[in-house]
């Protein structure tokens, strides 16, 4: 699988990535193996949201990546509506805890609302100081 570097810090990102949207209708089993398949293949890109499935689809890909978090490039999304300062962070917070890791590759704004786009910086600048987040952006649509 080709990759390509990511950011500052270098990581090596596969240039096909494993999206996650409605991931968690269906066969949960199966869809959690074939997370690990595209893993296996060289597909460590994976992009999810705390949108997703209600938060469902964090926790089956914490479930998938268990024993190879090192090995996958993390993207998770936090909703406008979260996207305060101090709700950026707690939307982290419980995306890290229904994925099962200490920590994210990339966290975005999922797409610009009502908060100004300052007050999300703020609150991913204070997630790079903790090391839940590694780097950080704003989907664009």
């Amino acid at each position: 699988m080709e990759t390509r570097p990511f950011g500052t810090a270098n990581s090596r990102v596969s240039v096909i990535g494993q999206g996650t949207w409605n991931i968690d209708i269906g066969e949960r089993p199966r869809a959690i193996a074939a997370l690990r398949r595209g893993l296996d293949l060289g597909m460590n890109h994976i992009d999810t949201a705390e949108m997703y499935g209600a938060g469902e689809a964090e926790k089956m890909i914490g479930r998938a990546i268990v024993g190879s978090r090192d090995e996958v490039f993390l993207v998770s999304k936090v909703l406008p509506e979260h996207a305060s300062r101090s709700g950026t962070i707690a939307a982290c917070e419980n995306s890290l805890m229904r994925l099962g890791t200490d920590r994210l590759d990339c966290y975005l704004l999922h797409w610009r609302g009502e908060y100004p786009l300052e007050e999300t910086i703020a609150g991913f600048n204070d997630l790079l100081s903790d090391g839940k987040i590694l780097s950080w952006g704003v989907q664009q649509l």
